[in-house]
């Protein structure tokens, strides 16, 4: 098993995005690389410098890094500095975060090809190493599930593509 941690906006939308693909094992929201310890959503709103992160456990067998990440930017405006649909904030950013050195090869060829197709030297997707990770509150975890109305800057159309695969 790996595990990738990705922020693309808002991290509703992207834990019920990626929950229906075979292979993904487990998600979790939470906020990753900011500068302080166990921050809270109001804290996170606040500019605390941590980002809205997915924390996705796979199953490389099933699912390649590259696969996700091709699901990932099919999702994200990878284009845009600290925003993403109507969500506003550093806390919106893009970003990978990966936990193995082994994976940065991949997804730096990844952010190539996406670079290259929409004619940009660079994305506006932070890589980095993950710095930490902090688990959300569980009201937001699996929320979309939870509250199937909610805001999310995905299309509802996505949410269902493995059915139609």
């Amino acid at each position: 098993m790996e595990t990738i941690y990705l922020a693309g906006g808002c991290f509703w939308g992207m834990q019920k995005y990626f929950d229906q693909f075979p292979g993904v094992l487990e998600t979790e929201v939470g906020y990753a690389n900011g500068p302080t310890e166990n921050p809270s959503y109001q804290e996170v709103c606040r500019s605390s410098g941590h980002a809205e992160t997915l924390r996705l456990v796979f199953d490389p067998a099933r699912i390649s890094l590259t696969e996700l990440l091709d699901r990932f930017f099919l999702v994200i405006d990878p284009l845009s500095i600290n925003r993403q649909g109507g969500d506003i904030g550093v806390q919106y950013r893009t970003g990978i975060y990966y936990v193995n050195q082994s994976q940065r090869p991949a997804i730096e060829a990844r952010m190539q090809k996406e670079a290259e197709a929409l004619g940009v030297r660079k994305l506006e997707v932070e890589l980095a190493p993950l710095a930490n990770f902090y688990s959300a509150e569980e009201y937001h975890q699996k929320y979309l599930d939870k509250n199937p109305g909610g805001y999310c800057h995905i299309p509802r159309r996505f949410f269902d593509m493995a059915d139609k695969a």
